[in-house]
């Protein structure tokens, strides 16, 4: 499986929208840069779903640009004037290549879902790899209305206990890749949750 950020050129804030190429052309998030469907395009004529993490508008607001010229599928947990396709925690989605299982990962948006298959993690932004706060293992923020760093806690500890022990990719909504072990990473990542120190000084 192949899989492309196609929103790394962009030039104002986003999150990382992840092309999976494979046996089924899938798009992780659809991100908010003005012009991600055509960059979809560049690699792909055969776009079958979109999966979204979650629907803050870093992830979403490109979704009708993306919808409007590719009409895929739009799978998401909670509801969406696009969504296709409801998912639940436990429910298996084919991205690229692999079966994936969602996991339901709330606290930093309630309606989070992270995928997990038995190499790689699409893990939005319930856990990072970096993204200016820590290297080697973060967590989303907490800190705005409607988000619970106790439920994230939580969260994390969930995708943990059901992530493969093979797992060697992760693609985060914010940050760079990773590969490795990516259960340190999420185990780290816990770690400085449990803290419950504020993640950035400003909190």
């Amino acid at each position: 499986m192949r899989v492309e950020n196609v929103t790394a050129a962009a030039e104002s804030f986003t999150c990382n929208a992840y092309l999976a190429l494979g046996d089924r052309d899938v798009l992780v998030d659809a991100g908010a840069m003005a012009g991600v469907a055509d960059v979809v395009a560049e690699h792909t004529d055969d776009l079958d779903a979109v999966v979204l993490t979650h629907q803050h508008g870093d992830h979403v607001e490109a979704l009708d640009e993306v919808v409007e010229t590719s009409d895929p599928a739009v799978y998401a947990y909670a509801d969406h004037a696009l969504r296709t396709d409801a998912l639940d925690d436990g429910d298996a989605v084919e991205i690229g290549d692999e079966t994936f299982e969602a996991v339901y990962t709330p606290g930093h948006a309630d309606d989070h879902l992270a995928f997990v298959s038995e190499t790689t993690l699409f893990s939005g932004d319930v856990v990072v790899h970096d993204d200016g706060a820590f290297d080697y293992g973060s967590f989303g923020r907490t800190d705005m209305a409607g988000q619970s760093r106790e439920t994230l806690i939580e969260s994390i500890e969930r995708l943990r206990d059901r992530m493969p022990a093979g797992v060697e990719h992760m693609y985060a909504g914010h940050g760079g890749t990773y590969h490795g072990d990516v259960r340190d990473v999420v185990e780290t990542a816990l770690e400085r949750a449990e803290k419950r120190e504020p993640k950035y000084p400003d909190e």
